[in-house]
């Protein structure tokens, strides 16, 4: 079994029940689980907070679903750093902000799959990464 990144979108669409996305994130989660264990980074886990009361909560809900929170690591922080830099010098604006390159380089480092519903970003900065579209 192996590790799956999950990106915050995929969870936001199950906890804020996302009519256009909830449908077909929870059938991804639960395939992905079938596959392997589920993970996500710091980044993920702070983009939460916002949907649930408090920690308690949050930290139930994950621990009910079986998703685990993966440390960052200093190889995480180095690869989502040059990975930026990249995105910058070709000319990309604010729009992409550090905690995306740091979910994506969590991913590389961590993970044998990212389940997301941005494709092209972490395809473009991440390309080794397999990517797994929600």
């Amino acid at each position: 079994m192996s590790d799956r990144l999950l990106n915050t979108s995929v969870l936001l669409d199950v906890l804020a029940n996302d009519p256009k996305h909830v449908d077909r994130s929870e059938a991804l989660l639960l395939q992905a689980y079938q596959q392997g264990s589920l993970i996500i980074s710091p980044a993920v886990y702070a983009e939460l907070v916002p949907q649930a009361r408090n920690r308690d909560e949050l930290d139930g809900w994950l621990q009910q679903v079986r998703i685990r929170v993966s440390p960052f690591t200093a190889d995480h922080a180095y690869t989502a750093g040059v990975a930026h830099v990249a995105y910058r010098k070709a000319g990309g604006k604010r729009q992409r902000i550090l905690a995306d390159f740091l979910i994506g380089a969590h991913a590389f480092h961590e993970a044998d799959r990212l389940l997301t519903r941005d494709r092209g970003f972490f395809r473009r900065y991440f390309s080794s990464l397999t990517i797994l579209p929600a």
